[in-house]
């Protein structure tokens, strides 16, 4: 079974239209300067793991006020014992979100063939040009465009989701982020918090104005059914 790092009781803003549950799995395939997880990533020895049946149990006493699960991290697929998990928060009837950032397609197409999520957030770090850079790691970008592909030919509800800064996203990129993601059912471009970051430099970039992540909203919604912006 998987390794709980963090728990969430009650989120209004982690699942779209509905109260949700937020559970943190620990590790990530990516090093993005600019995340605020660090201990999440890091593996913080200080995190202690919860009791799976503590937050199974909670759960159950809460069916009447929360609607879902949201499992992030980290990264979610990188933990085998992630769709068993899946399996216990469905067989008490909650919806199922999972934030992945796309490198485990076949993770990703498991749970989805045998109906273990009902949302999938996915990030797009950037234009491939710089994917990268904004991921401090080596980066496949083909296993990032069959997780794409996978999501736009499925029957699951879906996002997009790209974390806008200076230096990682400007207004050329969301172009070519748009072109990349066309034909998506949903885009959300989310206002950069400099807080408590995995590479402390990034603490000291100053976010976009409302107005410029405004603009690059009207340059993605050129190829997508819906786009927004959130952090607002």
């Amino acid at each position: 079974m998987i390794k709980i790092k963090g728990f969430m009781k009650t989120s209004l803003l982690d699942y779209p239209g509905k109260i949700a549950s937020v559970v943190f799995l620990p590790k990530c395939n990516f090093h993005c300067g600019f995340c605020h997880n660090k201990e999440l990533v890091l593996d913080d020895t200080r995190l202690v793991p919860f009791e799976i049946d503590t937050i199974l149990d909670f759960l159950k006493s809460k069916k009447k006020w929360v609607d879902g699960v949201v499992i992030t991290g980290g990264e979610p697929t990188l933990h085998k014992g992630i769709g068993d998990f899946c399996k216990a928060v469905k067989k008490l009837g909650f919806a199922v979100k999972l934030d992945t950032n796309g490198t485990n397609p076949k993770m990703l197409k498991q749970l989805i063939d045998e109906k273990l999520v009902d949302y999938v957030a996915m990030d797009i770090k950037t234009s491939k040009e710089k994917y990268e850079k904004a991921a401090s790691v080596k980066v496949n970008i083909k296993i990032i465009e069959e997780s794409m592909r996978i999501l736009k030919c499925s029957d699951v509800e879906y996002e997009f989701r790209t974390t806008v800064l200076p230096g990682i996203v400007d207004e050329k990129d969301m172009e070519k982020i748009g072109k990349w993601i066309k034909g998506a059912k949903r885009f959300y471009i989310q206002q950069f918090v400099p807080i408590k970051t995995l590479n402390d430099s990034f603490m000291k970039v100053e976010p976009y104005s409302h107005s410029v992540l405004h603009s690059m909203c009207q340059t993605a919604r050129k190829y997508v059914d819906e786009c927004g912006v959130r952090g607002i």
